[in-house]
């Protein structure tokens, strides 16, 4: 793997694990990965398979029991439902096992092989708690991935970026005693989680904010951010903020979402620190609107490597 290319980790389960008819846009990833090989031209991007997490790993975060019933097909009804993602094909749980794992994959780049930042192209998955999952989210990825960087020597704090429309929850509640782990999510006010958690940072914002707003608050996080210390970023950059989002409430343009990217990979090399990226929500109406700010996200994230 090439040090100035961006390893991203990708499998077709990230779609075909997923039924077709489930209430979630599962074409997302195979769509992303087509966009992604057809528009990188400089062949920035490395591309890595990922393997399965471990239920060794699964358990830095959650409760054995929960676990368990999930890779086994035993979750109760009212579990599934709070998770979304039905009609659940048996695949679900080796799909699981290996969006976790492009996480961790992703992780190891940085920590082990030295790259600057890598990503996996799912996940995010921001609303699990430690026994349950909730909004399409089984474990907690960015979860697992900080209690497992903070067993390497050279971690001492992460910090947790979520720029998701909706509030990192299931990460802040995980990690409400945990010094360790910095938690700031920039969400909707109005929007899903209802009764929301208490993050490190939050920021709310109203219905309807557009970009300029946006920004400038970010900017704002941004340079207060600068003023502490940390080792390692993961960016939760779920693109569910565009106008176009069928679940957002927000109004940013894809210009914004750019400039949001761009401000946090400046602040990032600003900082020194590698990076992870989590891919995150992103529900927009036509689902090609969804596509395009992702693939923005990592040949952004590519051309940075290279500039």
């Amino acid at each position: 793997m090439s040090l100035s290319k961006l390893t991203l980790f990708y499998d077709e389960i990230y779609s075909s694990g997923l039924d077709r008819t489930a209430r979630f846009p599962v074409d997302r990833y195979q769509l992303l990965a087509r966009k992604l090989l057809d528009n990188d031209y400089n062949n920035s991007i490395c591309w890595g398979c990922p393997r399965l997490a471990t239920k060794e790993e699964i358990l830095l975060v959650h409760e054995k029991s929960y676990i368990e019933r999930f890779l086994n097909h035993q979750l109760k009804e009212d579990e599934i439902r709070r998770i979304g993602l039905r009609p659940w094909k048996d695949a679900i749980v080796e799909r699981t096992l290996r969006l976790i794992g492009g996480a961790l994959d992703a992780l190891d780049c940085v920590l082990i092989d030295g790259h600057t930042m890598s990503g996996n192209m799912a996940g995010g998955t921001h609303h699990a708690f430690f026994k349950e999952g909730a909004g399409y989210c089984i474990f907690n990825d960015l979860a697992i991935c900080a209690e497992k960087a903070l067993q390497s020597k050279d971690i001492n704090r992460v910090l947790i970026l979520d720029l998701d429309v909706h509030q990192g929850d299931g990460t802040a509640k995980i990690f409400e005693d945990d010094s360790r782990v910095y938690t700031v999510s920039l969400h909707g006010k109005n929007n899903f989680p209802f009764r929301k958690q208490t993050s490190d940072w939050d920021v709310e914002f109203e219905n309807d904010t557009e970009d300029e707003e946006y920004l400038r608050v970010l900017d704002v996080v941004l340079a207060k951010l600068f003023c502490i210390d940390f080792d390692i970023l993961f960016f939760q950059a779920g693109v569910d903020a565009l106008d176009s989002d069928a679940l957002g409430l927000l109004k940013l343009s894809r210009e914004g979402l750019k400039s949001r990217n761009e401000k946090v990979y400046a602040w990032r090399e600003s900082m020194g620190i590698p990076m992870i990226l989590f891919m995150g929500g992103g529900y927009a109406k036509p689902i090609e609107d969804t596509v395009d700010a992702f693939s923005d996200l990592f040949l952004e994230a590519a051309n940075n490597l290279q500039s």
